[in-house]
């Protein structure tokens, strides 16, 4: 990933750091998480990972949280590096913010599938 999709993102992150997110805000992301491609399940996961975190359902550090939101709210903001209504262009930085989300929560993302779908029940 290029430097300033990085400095996009370290930026975003800190700014969402203890930003509420709302029902809406969730509603709006899993709408356009079919916009995401590849990314769409793993986007789908971060947005569960953060409705389990915020309702006590599952334990993760502020940081990674902030990550979450700061991408949630990136995806849904008509206000973007690139808006979403230029075609094909507009969704380029929003997967490109997914992405490095998705990589920087790997090992996050994995433990909170394990947590949630364990191996006796699969």
């Amino acid at each position: 990933m290029n430097n300033r999709i990085k400095r996009i993102a370290k930026g975003m992150f800190e700014q969402f750091r203890h930003r509420q997110i709302t029902e809406s805000e969730f509603v709006q992301a899993e709408a356009k998480a079919r916009n995401l491609g590849g990314y769409m399940d793993d986007f789908n996961v971060l947005i569960a990972m953060c409705k389990d975190t915020i309702t006590g359902k599952y334990k993760m550090d502020k940081w990674n949280l902030s990550i979450i939101i700061g991408t949630i709210l990136y995806v849904v903001s008509p206000i973007d590096a690139i808006p979403d209504f230029i075609l094909v262009g507009g969704w380029i930085d929003d997967v490109a913010i997914v992405g490095y989300a998705i990589r920087k929560l790997s090992v996050e993302m994995e433990q909170y599938k394990r947590s949630k779908f364990p191996v006796e029940a699969r």
